[in-house]
């Protein structure tokens, strides 16, 4: 067994060989979904957060030994590889660490250092480091070469003072020091750089320690800066960063201390502080982006989960001023049964038409929810809804996020799903359709554009992609996907499926009619074996003669499923019936580890599959709360301080959540005001789309802001 896989068993707190079996699985191609659902004997049951912590770990430690070695041949090709060197490179453990190892070896752009290297200072220096209690001014004597411009001894000195510094910048241990001194006394500040006030304003006399410093605050310092409106800076003690540099560098009575120690301060204020405030904001930068990455994921998992409001005729509203409110009319299964274009913002007599006119659609087609998006002219489109609905007895509404909308209904997938609407009444559908089922819509939006983060268009957009996809991959796969009505979208997100092995799926139903079994996926052209073993336990096909086909049992345990049948004297007429209520109880009778060796299976492959046939088909958005309806309005002045309301948690941020009380402004519950005891962040407390009980706390109509409380709402 490796040295990364013993690191990451340490690091992950798991057994060695279970941490092998799983990188053993990555190596051979295998998904994080199919792992964590198919392979739980060979991870220990794993969830798929630690499988992706695993996997990411894993790259970065093989990312590393591969710089390793690189390095070692980088030096040795100089002659200056030692073992000593060698195995210092071996022993570090993180990049940056590697990377203070190699500096001094780095070819390097032309430099002082280097300028008094050619002229044949480099001697002189060693030999003032070597010789303390040395006059340098005498030393120095030896080295003058008018040839090579080293005309008096201050020349040579100032060329031997060169090289120092360059050494002392370049010391691995010193690097070490100061980056540790930073850690527990530098601080970040900032001042204002514009006379001009802007939302950076509390930034405009700003420092916090290193070690206090929140993400947003880092986050919010980076974009100020870049946009002009703050001057950013590492502040600390010069004093304490010279005496560590000095440590073991100067020796108090030597001769030359005063050039050692004046060689000091020359590194530190030209290349070795300047240095050290760059790594440290890149540092706090990345690790800001980070968690603000892990934070949007965090937001975007119970987005892509809500609950779906299945069966039910949708109205979706996008509203607008100058273009109007849009409108689409959509069926049980999201197919679009009529479109209009209403304008109730344009005076009395146009509202009135408007109403008239969704009034009709409502009754034409029998809509029970109205959708409406969120975004310009909601608040007014919402208004209208609520009049609308006194005429529509049993309609409900609900504001829906429409976040990213605009840019699918401008996408090349929504002109090829909608090519005869225009790019309004595509942004309609897809609110109506985000009502019905959320994840079969919203995974036809670049994840990044559903807005449910902070900052996140200052995020490295390649490791913000990857950590969104990797969450639309979980939610996709956990909730499995109908192989004969999902789109070319939904099914690239399953695993082991690409974007084009998901259109040839599809062309392949729509040539050929529905699909009667999984085992037909094996004709669909570029679908192999492995392909297949991947994305088969996670499609499902409801009109399959085997009731297995519709549920999560991986074609492989089949075998097993029905042997497990057997055992506890059942059928899969029973399964496909519902006559499984007793399952557990016989199984627990048989014995579970008796009943998985008969099977051939492991146990928590034995329990999933019992789960399966307790309830096929399951839609695990089934058991959550469902979202919730409105029939009538609040305004903001309508709010009073002491009120308690019922809301939706919208969006989880670094300082608190906003919630949806049903007012066209979400309020803000601060983090303080989550609970009653200490939260290191909000997401440890609430996520998108729980549903809350609050209290007012303040209302400032003038600047449209809505505190809250969740902490108070129980006392209330």
């Amino acid at each position: 067994m490796d040295h990364v896989t013993e690191q990451l068993a340490r690091e992950l707190e798991r057994p060695a060989q279970l941490v092998q079996n799983v990188i053993d699985l990555l190596d051979e191609g295998n998904t994080i979904p199919f792992i964590a659902r198919y392979r739980k004997e060979a991870h220990g049951a794993m969830d798929d957060e630690t499988l992706r912590k695993l996997e990411e770990r894993l790259r970065y430690l093989r990312s590393l030994n591969q710089r390793k070695e690189e390095i070692k041949r980088l030096i040795d090709e100089q002659g200056q590889l030692t073992d000593a060197l060698a195995a210092e490179i071996d022993k570090a453990e993180t990049l940056a660490l590697l990377e203070d190892l190699y500096r001094p070896y780095k070819p390097k752009r032309r430099t002082r250092a280097s300028i008094a290297k050619e002229k044949g200072l480099e001697p002189l220096a060693q030999a003032i480091l070597l010789q303390p209690q040395k006059d340098p001014a005498e030393l120095a004597k030896r080295f003058l070469d008018p040839e090579k411009g080293v005309e008096t001894a201050a020349d040579a000195l100032a060329g031997a003072s060169d090289v120092i510094a360059e050494q002392l910048s370049d010391s691995a241990e010193n690097r070490r020091r100061l980056r540790a001194l930073i850690a527990r006394c530098g601080r970040l500040g900032s001042t204002q750089a514009k006379d001009e006030d802007s939302v950076y304003r509390l930034y405009y006399q700003f420092s916090q320690p290193v070690s206090r410093l929140q993400g947003h605050q880092v986050l919010a310092l980076t974009r100020g800066e870049k946009e002009g409106f703050l001057k950013v800076s590492l502040e600390l003690d010069r004093d304490l960063a010279l005496n560590e540099l000095e440590r073991g560098l100067v020796r108090p009575g030597a001769v030359n201390a005063a050039f050692l120690r004046a060689a000091a301060e020359d590194s530190y204020d030209r290349l070795l502080f300047p240095s050290m405030e760059n790594e440290t904001r890149g540092t706090l930068t990345d690790a800001a982006a980070e968690g603000a990455i892990h934070n949007f994921a965090l937001n975007l998992k119970p987005l892509l989960m809500a609950p779906p409001v299945k069966g039910r005729v949708t109205m979706g509203l996008d509203p607008g001023y100058r273009m109007g409110c849009k409108v689409a009319v959509v069926d049980a299964t999201g197919k679009v049964l009529d479109t209009a274009v209403v304008y109730p913002t344009h005076g009395p007599r146009q509202k009135a038409e408007a109403i008239a006119k969704l009034a009709s659609l409502i009754r034409r087609h029998g809509v029970e929810h109205v959708a409406i998006g969120n975004g310009t002219a909601s608040r007014e489109t919402e208004q209208m809804t609520v009049e609308l609905l006194r005429q529509c007895p049993g309609v409900s509404y609900m504001v829906v996020s429409e976040a990213g909308a605009s840019v699918y209904s401008a996408s090349k997938l929504a002109a090829e799903e909608f090519p005869q609407y225009d790019v309004n009444l595509r942004s309609a559908v897809s609110i109506a359709r985000r009502l019905q089922d959320p994840l079969a819509e919203l995974v036809k939006i670049e994840p990044k554009a559903i807005g449910v983060g902070q900052y996140q268009h200052d995020m490295p957009q390649k490791r913000l992609e990857e950590s969104l996809d990797a969450v639309v991959e979980d939610c996709v796969n956990a909730v499995g996907v109908d192989l004969n009505t999902a789109s070319p979208s939904l099914l690239r997100r399953v695993s082991g499926l690409t974007a084009a092995t998901a259109k040839n799926i599809v062309a392949y139903r729509e040539e050929n009619g529905a699909y009667t079994s999984r085992r037909q996926l094996l004709k669909v052209p570029k679908l192999g074996p492995k392909a297949f073993e991947q994305c088969a336990g996670f499609l499902r096909v409801p009109e399959s003669k085997s009731v297995l086909d519709n549920t999560a049992v991986h074609p492989e345990s089949y075998a097993a499923a029905e042997k497990l049948l057997s055992l506890c004297d059942y059928t899969l007429a029973d399964v496909k019936a519902g006559r499984m209520g007793e399952l557990d109880k016989r199984l627990k009778a048989y014995g579970q580890e008796k009943a998985a060796a008969d099977c051939g299976v492991g146990v928590p492959t034995l329990l999933d599959i019992a789960r399966e046939l307790q309830k096929p088909g399951r839609d695990p958005r089934d058991e959550l709360p469902p979202p919730i309806f409105r029939t009538d309005i609040l305004d903001l002045k309508d709010l009073q301080p002491g009120m308690v309301l019922q809301g939706t948690v919208r969006n989880v941020i670094d300082f608190g959540a906003f919630v949806d009380i049903g007012v066209h402004q979400d309020g803000l519950v601060h983090v303080s005001e989550l609970c009653d005891r200490y939260v290191r962040h909000p997401s440890e407390v609430v996520r998108v789309g729980d549903t809350v009980r609050v209290v007012v706390l303040g209302v400032d109509e003038k600047k449209g802001r809505i505190s809250l409380s969740i902490r108070q709402a129980g006392k209330a």
